[in-house]
């Protein structure tokens, strides 16, 4: 039986012609971009050409644009950076920010550069806009706020252009974690009001190892990885150019399929839902499901019963991919702070689905259908 893939939210599977753009430079431009001869300058070349594209896409301009190792590293640079190199000194985020993030703040709060406060919840797992106003207009010292743009394990998204206005109005950093809608969602910098964001290109059929940090170009910040004068002086060590090459490939394909793919990965989501509220009429969907959320996450939860205990396992079991929340917790439901933060205490077993343009209608039917084997 071949595997059915559902955790797209974790990473995706790359596309062939992503594959085909980054081979040159794995095989027969092998050149250092840093070298001054031919082998040097085109891949060099290749760096910046894929930096323009990116830009392009995202509508910033090409010097704000970082190639990284991923989503973590982006998003560590950024929030030491307005630390260390911005003072600020007081970082206001929420309790259901990737661990990227979290523990980036938990560390700098425990060696006790900067103090922290946490935005509250509404009860669909959405930010509360007028807390967070209040939080901004009570802090006395230099402010950094640090909210995910759609979340990894509900799916909620948030609104960049409000939060970016609160921090322009309060002279407030905003740095956003977009690791989950860069590449499936439309951005556009030169309109909204924030200093970072990131991205990771195997969240949209790119290759793993490879990320985008975006620094506003008004401001100024110190390099995270220190040594060569790699990436404009911002990030040393020699680049990882088809990583680079296939970032901005995969960045291409999924714009140019955009409306496409979503209006098909959205049935997807619906008929999954759907389909599992048929056949389990005690089914809760986490996050604001059928509002402003992911199109591509679907997070589900079941009444806590000896059989949903081993759901995760049971499904890997019978080739189903899906994870009890972020892929960080796939084996422990205990590990998502996220469905904790959110949960108000109820008790129950989550598993988050998360679909890509390679699904199927019928792969949806066969999982429902062996849910419910799996279940009743």
């Amino acid at each position: 039986m071949s595997r059915i893939y559902f955790d797209n939210a974790a990473t995706t599977s790359i596309d062939p012609l992503v594959v085909e753009a980054m081979m040159p430079y794995l095989m027969d431009k092998f050149g250092n971009p840093s070298s001054i001869y031919s082998y040097g300058r085109e891949t060099k070349i290749a760096i910046e050409t894929a930096r323009k594209s990116v830009a392009k896409t995202l509508n910033a301009h090409p010097s704000e644009i970082f190639f990284t190792s991923g989503g973590t590293e982006s998003n560590n640079t950024a929030i030491h950076a307005s630390v260390r190199d911005l003072g600020c000194k007081h970082i206001i985020t929420s309790p259901i920010e990737h661990h990227a993030v979290s523990h980036t703040v938990e560390h700098l709060q425990q060696i006790g550069l900067v103090k922290v406060s946490y935005v509250k919840l509404q009860s669909d797992g959405h930010i509360d806009l007028s807390d967070l106003e209040k939080l901004l207009a009570e802090s006395s010292e230099k402010t950094l706020v640090s909210l995910m743009h759609a979340n990894n394990e509900i799916g909620n998204i948030l609104d960049l252009d409000a939060v970016g206005k609160l921090c322009k109005q309060y002279n407030a950093l905003f740095h956003s974690d977009t690791v989950q809608t860069v590449g499936h969602f439309p951005i556009d910098l030169s309109k909204t009001h924030v200093h970072f964001i990131t991205g990771a290109a195997h969240k949209f059929h790119g290759p793993k190892g490879v990320g985008l940090l975006y620094i506003n170009q008004n401001i100024s910040i110190k390099p995270f990885i220190f040594g060569g004068g790699q990436e404009r002086n911002m990030r040393a060590g020699t680049e990882n150019i088809y990583g680079i090459v296939g970032f901005a490939k995969a960045l291409e394909l999924v714009t140019q399929h955009y409306e496409a793919d979503r209006a098909k990965i959205e049935g997807l989501k619906k008929r999954m839902q759907q389909k599992l509220t048929e056949a389990f009429p005690e089914i809760v969907f986490n996050g604001d499901v059928n509002g402003n959320s992911l199109y591509t996450v679907l997070s589900a939860g079941f009444p806590r019963t000896q059989q949903s205990e081993m759901l995760l396992m049971n499904l890997d079991i019978n080739h189903i991919c899906a994870s009890g929340g972020s892929a960080c917790s796939s084996g422990a439901e205990a590990g998502s702070h996220v469905i904790k933060a959110i949960s108000n205490g109820k008790s129950q077993a989550t598993v988050r689905f998360s679909f890509c343009k390679n699904n199927t209608d019928e792969e949806i039917d066969f999982v429902v259908e062996k849910l419910k084997t799996l279940l009743h």
